[in-house]
């Protein structure tokens, strides 16, 4: 397992990158996140974590400027649906930090602004991924942090109404799910909330 690549930059362009590592080339996936910082460093060595990917017709090297950006990378195509190169696409759509606060806050509109992310995969993102975002949003601001670990009723409300649900509607419905389940964490207040309106 390659923990990080550190070389020469011999060829680089927004998605992928071919990197000297004495003697041999790697040719590295890169989100425009990591380009960036790239491009700001030409004459200098370059140095990428690494997540290596196993196909059936070979082995796939995508590179990160960041263990952070890394981790969340992880986590992305971890999500049913979410391959490498579309987690790739969504790291060069958004910002890491934007991205974990739009996941964050259940921002399904800002999600689904990223190409090749549509209202149901925007969907899963938030609930696949909204518990397991903590550890990653703890060097967010303040504001965005508590977002990502606070069980918000109305964050559970945003969700729902962004999904088609009237907020009344929504927002009865937490409220009675809330009362029955009052330590419920985002995810289950969702499930239970969505389970509840189905029914109505």
């Amino acid at each position: 397992m390659i923990g990080y690549l550190q070389g020469t930059l011999l060829r680089a362009d927004p998605e992928r990158l071919l990197l000297d590592v004495h003697g041999v080339g790697y040719e590295v996936n890169v989100p425009l996140s990591t380009w960036y910082e790239i491009e700001k460093r030409r004459d200098e060595p370059v140095r990428l974590f690494i997540h290596t990917h196993l196909r059936e017709d070979g082995i796939a090297l995508f590179g990160f400027w960041t263990e952070r950006e890394k981790a969340l990378f992880e986590k992305l195509i971890g999500v049913n649906g979410i391959g490498p190169r579309l987690a790739r696409v969504i790291l060069s759509g958004m910002a890491p930090d934007d991205l974990l606060g739009a996941i964050a806050r259940g921002d399904l509109g800002r999600l689904a602004t990223i190409p090749g992310v549509g209202k149901k995969t925007a969907e899963r993102m938030v609930l696949e991924l909204r518990e397991k975002m903590r550890e990653l949003a703890a060097g967010l601001p303040d504001e965005e942090a508590a977002g990502a670990a606070a069980p918000a009723d109305q964050d559970v409300v945003s969700a729902l109404v962004n999904l088609g649900y009237k907020a009344g509607l929504a927002e009865r419905a937490v409220a009675e799910v809330r009362r029955e389940k009052p330590d419920a964490a985002f995810n289950d207040l969702l499930r239970a909330s969505l389970n509840r309106l189905s029914r109505a």
